[in-house]
């Protein structure tokens, strides 16, 4: 068994592939025992966000667990594959920690993917499908993580996607405060556009998602409206800007739905940003006159600005992971001599007891003590030293020169 990470991320893959491998929060659990059931991963947890899908695994056969990805999406081996990267044991804790730390993201430094990776770890605990390897891995980097945020300035500068969404909307509108937004989903993501636009002081604000006490809670907070998804049609042309983060398969927001609420606003300007994975408007509504839409991949340029600030305090972060890599190598490369080392006491033990039997059994037909003590010594004694000094006395030419040296550094024998 190894550890080993595969998947596709911003960097390698297209946004019309990673929608294709994203997995709903509501899939995560099912896919993780499907993924156990039919292949010989061992444990298993799946980080799934807009911008990556990663399975993070013990398995003695990565590339089972890496057709298993296609095969569950219904995919052809050869879509997925160009974008893929697979990397093994060493390759596969530096990854965990420079994610977690926000050296991998889109954003550099932003602090959500943390969160989310401790919710697929939550979701692997539930699912039953993490086990000691990967319990360790993610503990030591949620560490990590925290280490490189308060002993380097990775964080500072707030740059993130809900900012870059409001910078695009002022280059659109000369002030947000004249104009209505409207909000589809209650996730995370929504709840951080919802403070950035709402610090703008928007002229009107409607929340709207699948269920509606969810919505009402975040339209608390701003003084909002809130409405279901199915009421969309209605109060969609009403909204000068729309930011949508949903979970839903499918596309929410279609051409068609977006062209009819043009046509009521008399071509005035919609300006749409789409954060799903997988999109929740369809891409054709760009191609429609009056409506700026923008995907996740989209704002990345955005982001960059802003962010050269963060470059001197990744090269510190870099430079403590690699420390804590090796740390956590160590502590793998130990793991591994458990077995052997389970052996050798267990050997050890049934010897004692052997002895001790023995022994009592003298003591019992009223042998003297005393020398029932002394001969008991030195039969544990025999029997312990037989295994190395046989394999001193056995040894070729070759091997007793190496044998000797670790003999004498096991027993701390110093050369006479």
């Amino acid at each position: 068994m190894q550890l080993f990470t595969f998947g596709i991320n911003h960097q390698t893959a297209p946004l019309d592939i990673r929608e294709q491998v994203a997995f709903p929060a509501e899939r995560l659990e099912p896919a993780l025992h499907d993924l156990a059931a039919h292949t010989a991963v061992k444990e298993a947890a799946i980080l799934s966000t807009c911008n990556r899908t990663e399975i993070y695994c013990n398995t003695a056969q990565p590339e089972q667990a890496i057709g298993w990805l296609s095969e569950f999406h219904h995919l052809p081996r050869e879509v997925i594959s160009p974008y893929l990267y697979a990397l093994p044991q060493e390759q596969a804790v530096k990854h965990a920690f420079r994610v977690a730390s926000g050296l991998d993201s889109m954003v550099l430094g932003e602090p959500q993917i943390l969160g989310q990776m401790k919710q697929a770890v939550k979701t692997a605990e539930s699912a039953g499908t993490l086990g000691t390897l990967l319990h360790k891995l993610f503990q030591r980097t949620f560490s990590v993580a925290k280490e490189v945020r308060t002993t380097t300035d990775i964080g500072a500068n707030s740059v993130s996607m809900a900012a870059a969404a409001v910078r695009l909307a002022q280059r659109i509108f000369p002030s947000i405060s004249e104009q209505s937004v409207l909000f589809i989903g209650a996730g995370e993501m929504i709840e951080l556009c919802l403070d950035h636009f709402a610090a703008q002081r928007p002229k009107h604000i409607t929340i709207a998602n699948r269920t509606l006490e969810r919505a009402h809670v975040l339209a608390r907070r701003v003084n909002a409206n809130s409405v279901t998804l199915n009421e969309l049609p209605e109060v969609l042309a009403r909204h000068d800007i729309v930011i949508s983060c949903t979970a839903s398969p499918l596309p929410i927001l279609g051409k068609g739905m977006v062209e009819r609420a043009i046509k009521a606003r008399k071509h005035r300007p919609m300006f749409m940003v789409d954060l799903a994975v997988p999109r929740d408007i369809e891409p054709e509504v760009s191609e429609l006159s009056d409506v700026f839409l923008y995907a996740v991949d989209d704002l990345a340029e955005v982001v960059k600005q802003g962010v050269d600030s963060r470059q001197v305090a990744a090269l510190q972060a870099e430079t403590i992971i690699e420390t804590r890599v090796q740390n956590f190598m160590e502590w793998m490369h130990a793991r591994e001599t458990v077995p052997t080392i389970r052996a050798l006491r267990d050997h050890a033990e049934r010897q004692r007891r052997l002895e001790l039997e023995r022994a009592l059994k003298q003591l019992a037909r009223g042998d003297n003590p005393e020398k029932v003590m002394d001969y008991l010594s030195h039969a544990l004694t025999n029997k312990l030293m037989h295994g190395p000094t046989h394999a001193l006395s056995n040894a070729t030419q070759d091997e007793r020169e190496s044998l000797e040296a670790w003999l004498r550094r096991l027993y701390h024998l110093h050369q006479e």
